[in-house]
């Protein structure tokens, strides 16, 4: 940065010689003057510094302030796997980090530079801007009911990411007053899926109770940019749209995988691409804990409807070989064609959210050959 000063009245005239000294002479001014100025102006400019150093650096200031204004206290309850596992985003975008769980965690927190309280009432006491429940499902209740909110400020916010979302919503509501804010979310993935990248992952989230004001509004979105900045699909949807979807999605991949875990499987010498999706799917499954599956059926009204519908298709999906096998055994017995168009196929079940028939035989039927 250039600083100028004027010059006095009536200067010692500069040769060539004296104005080298004055530009390279490491403790003197730089003179600069046309020669206009050098002969009719007595006010002229002089180079008091270059690159001066300031008080403070303007630019940095002004970054930091920006940084500052969008970084966010976050307390996290529950600091298990999922917990470390968000906990390391949030970290990596700068935000402040607590966190809070039964079990001492503290050890893995100062590796990942997570400031970690053992007591409740002390980490509510640090004033956090978000609150972000990483309980179990099962737990979740219990674990909200001992937090001592009444030290909190009084327009925190709150955030769930269980895979289940009516219930925690609901509970949110019960539990916190007023002038709590609250937000439902769903990773749509976990610390194996997403270990890698999040990039294209979907976000779910659901806007419950956000209060009025610039500041409480901004805030969640801010709470919302950091999973967007890390690539995540953003889908808002309600709550009970999620459960629906999940229902027929999550819970039965979960069902699925449990299913083939108690058969046991081998991967073999020639195994297909499609058993090792199987395989992939069982290990996914189960490596999460049973109170997790179990939370998915107990907290989510659509579980049990789905539980029925694959009963459903497994029973006249029987049917349906076993009719084959029938029709085969009488043809070898007793030398008889069956008639065209009397063969037993299977049936489909109706969409979600339609009335499941009775499970009889009326889930399979004939199909006619025009």
């Amino acid at each position: 940065m250039l600083s100028f000063t004027p010059l006095q009245s009536n200067p010692k005239p500069l040769t060539p010689t004296s104005l080298f000294t004055h530009f390279t002479h490491p403790r003197r001014h730089f003179h600069i003057s046309s020669p206009t100025q050098l002969n009719h102006n007595n006010h002229r400019l002089s180079i008091t510094a270059i690159d001066a150093a300031q008080p403070f650096d303007y630019e940095a200031l002004v970054s930091n302030q920006y940084a500052q204004s969008n970084r966010l206290k976050i307390a996290i309850v529950g600091f298990g796997n999922f917990g470390q596992f968000l906990a390391k985003a949030f970290i990596r975008q700068g935000h402040i980090v607590y966190a809070h769980s039964k079990t001492d965690y503290s050890h893995i927190a100062n590796t990942l530079g997570v400031s970690f309280f053992q007591d409740p009432h002390d980490l509510c006491e640090q004033h956090p801007d978000v609150i972000v429940l990483c309980t179990s499902i099962i737990s979740t209740e219990p674990v909200l009911k001992k937090l001592p909110i009444q030290r909190l400020k009084r327009n925190t916010l709150f955030v769930d990411v269980l895979s289940v979302k009516e219930f925690p919503k609901n509970i949110f509501l019960q539990v916190l007053p007023t002038h709590f804010d609250i937000l439902c979310t769903h990773p749509m993935f976990g610390p194996e899926s997403g270990k890698d990248s999040w990039k294209d992952l979907a976000f779910v989230f659901d806007k419950v109770r956000i209060g009025e004001g610039e500041s409480r509004k901004s805030r969640v979105d801010k709470f919302l940019d950091i999973f967007e900045k890390e690539g995540c699909r953003m889908v808002p949807m309600t709550c009970a749209e999620h459960d629906r979807y999940a229902a027929g999605s999550q819970f039965i991949t979960h069902t699925m995988g449990r299913v083939l875990e108690k058969l046991d499987l081998d991967t073999t010498p020639i195994n297909t691409k499609g058993y090792e999706t199987l395989l992939n799917l069982v290990e996914n499954t189960a490596s999460d804990s049973f109170d997790l599956y179990y939370g998915l059926f107990m907290y989510n009204k659509n579980a049990m409807e789905q539980l029925e519908r694959l009963d459903l298709a497994f029973e006249a999906l029987k049917k349906e070989l076993f009719g084959n096998l029938h029709e085969v055994l009488r043809r070898q017995l007793f030398g008889k064609v069956e008639e065209a168009g009397q063969r037993r196929v299977l049936a489909k079940l109706p969409k979600n959210g339609y009335a499941l028939p009775a499970p009889s035989s009326d889930a399979v039927k004939s199909q006619n050959n025009n």
